[in-house]
């Protein structure tokens, strides 16, 4: 494995964008230079995250999410 994160990664097992292997690893989130800990998806060359809005389900059950726009800053937490 390479010692940067991936430009965008989720949470979601449905996203195209999920990596399990990365997520055991275990990825951190700096976001506006604020340690993150609910993003459910990331992408750093757009500058957004995705984080739980509370409690809120949608239709399907899944929980309703909130993109946020600014510099996100993904890292190992391993390392």
């Amino acid at each position: 494995m390479t010692d940067t994160p991936p430009d965008r990664l989720s949470v979601n097992p449905s996203s195209p964008y999920y990596d399990e292997a990365l997520l055991s690893r275990g990825i951190g989130i700096r976001f506006n230079g604020a340690e993150k800990t609910n993003v459910d998806e990331y992408c750093v060359s757009e500058g957004w995250i995705r984080v739980t809005a509370g409690n809120a389900k949608d239709r399907a059950g899944n929980p309703m999410t909130i993109k946020l726009k600014g510099k996100v800053e993904p890292y190992f937490r391993d390392a």
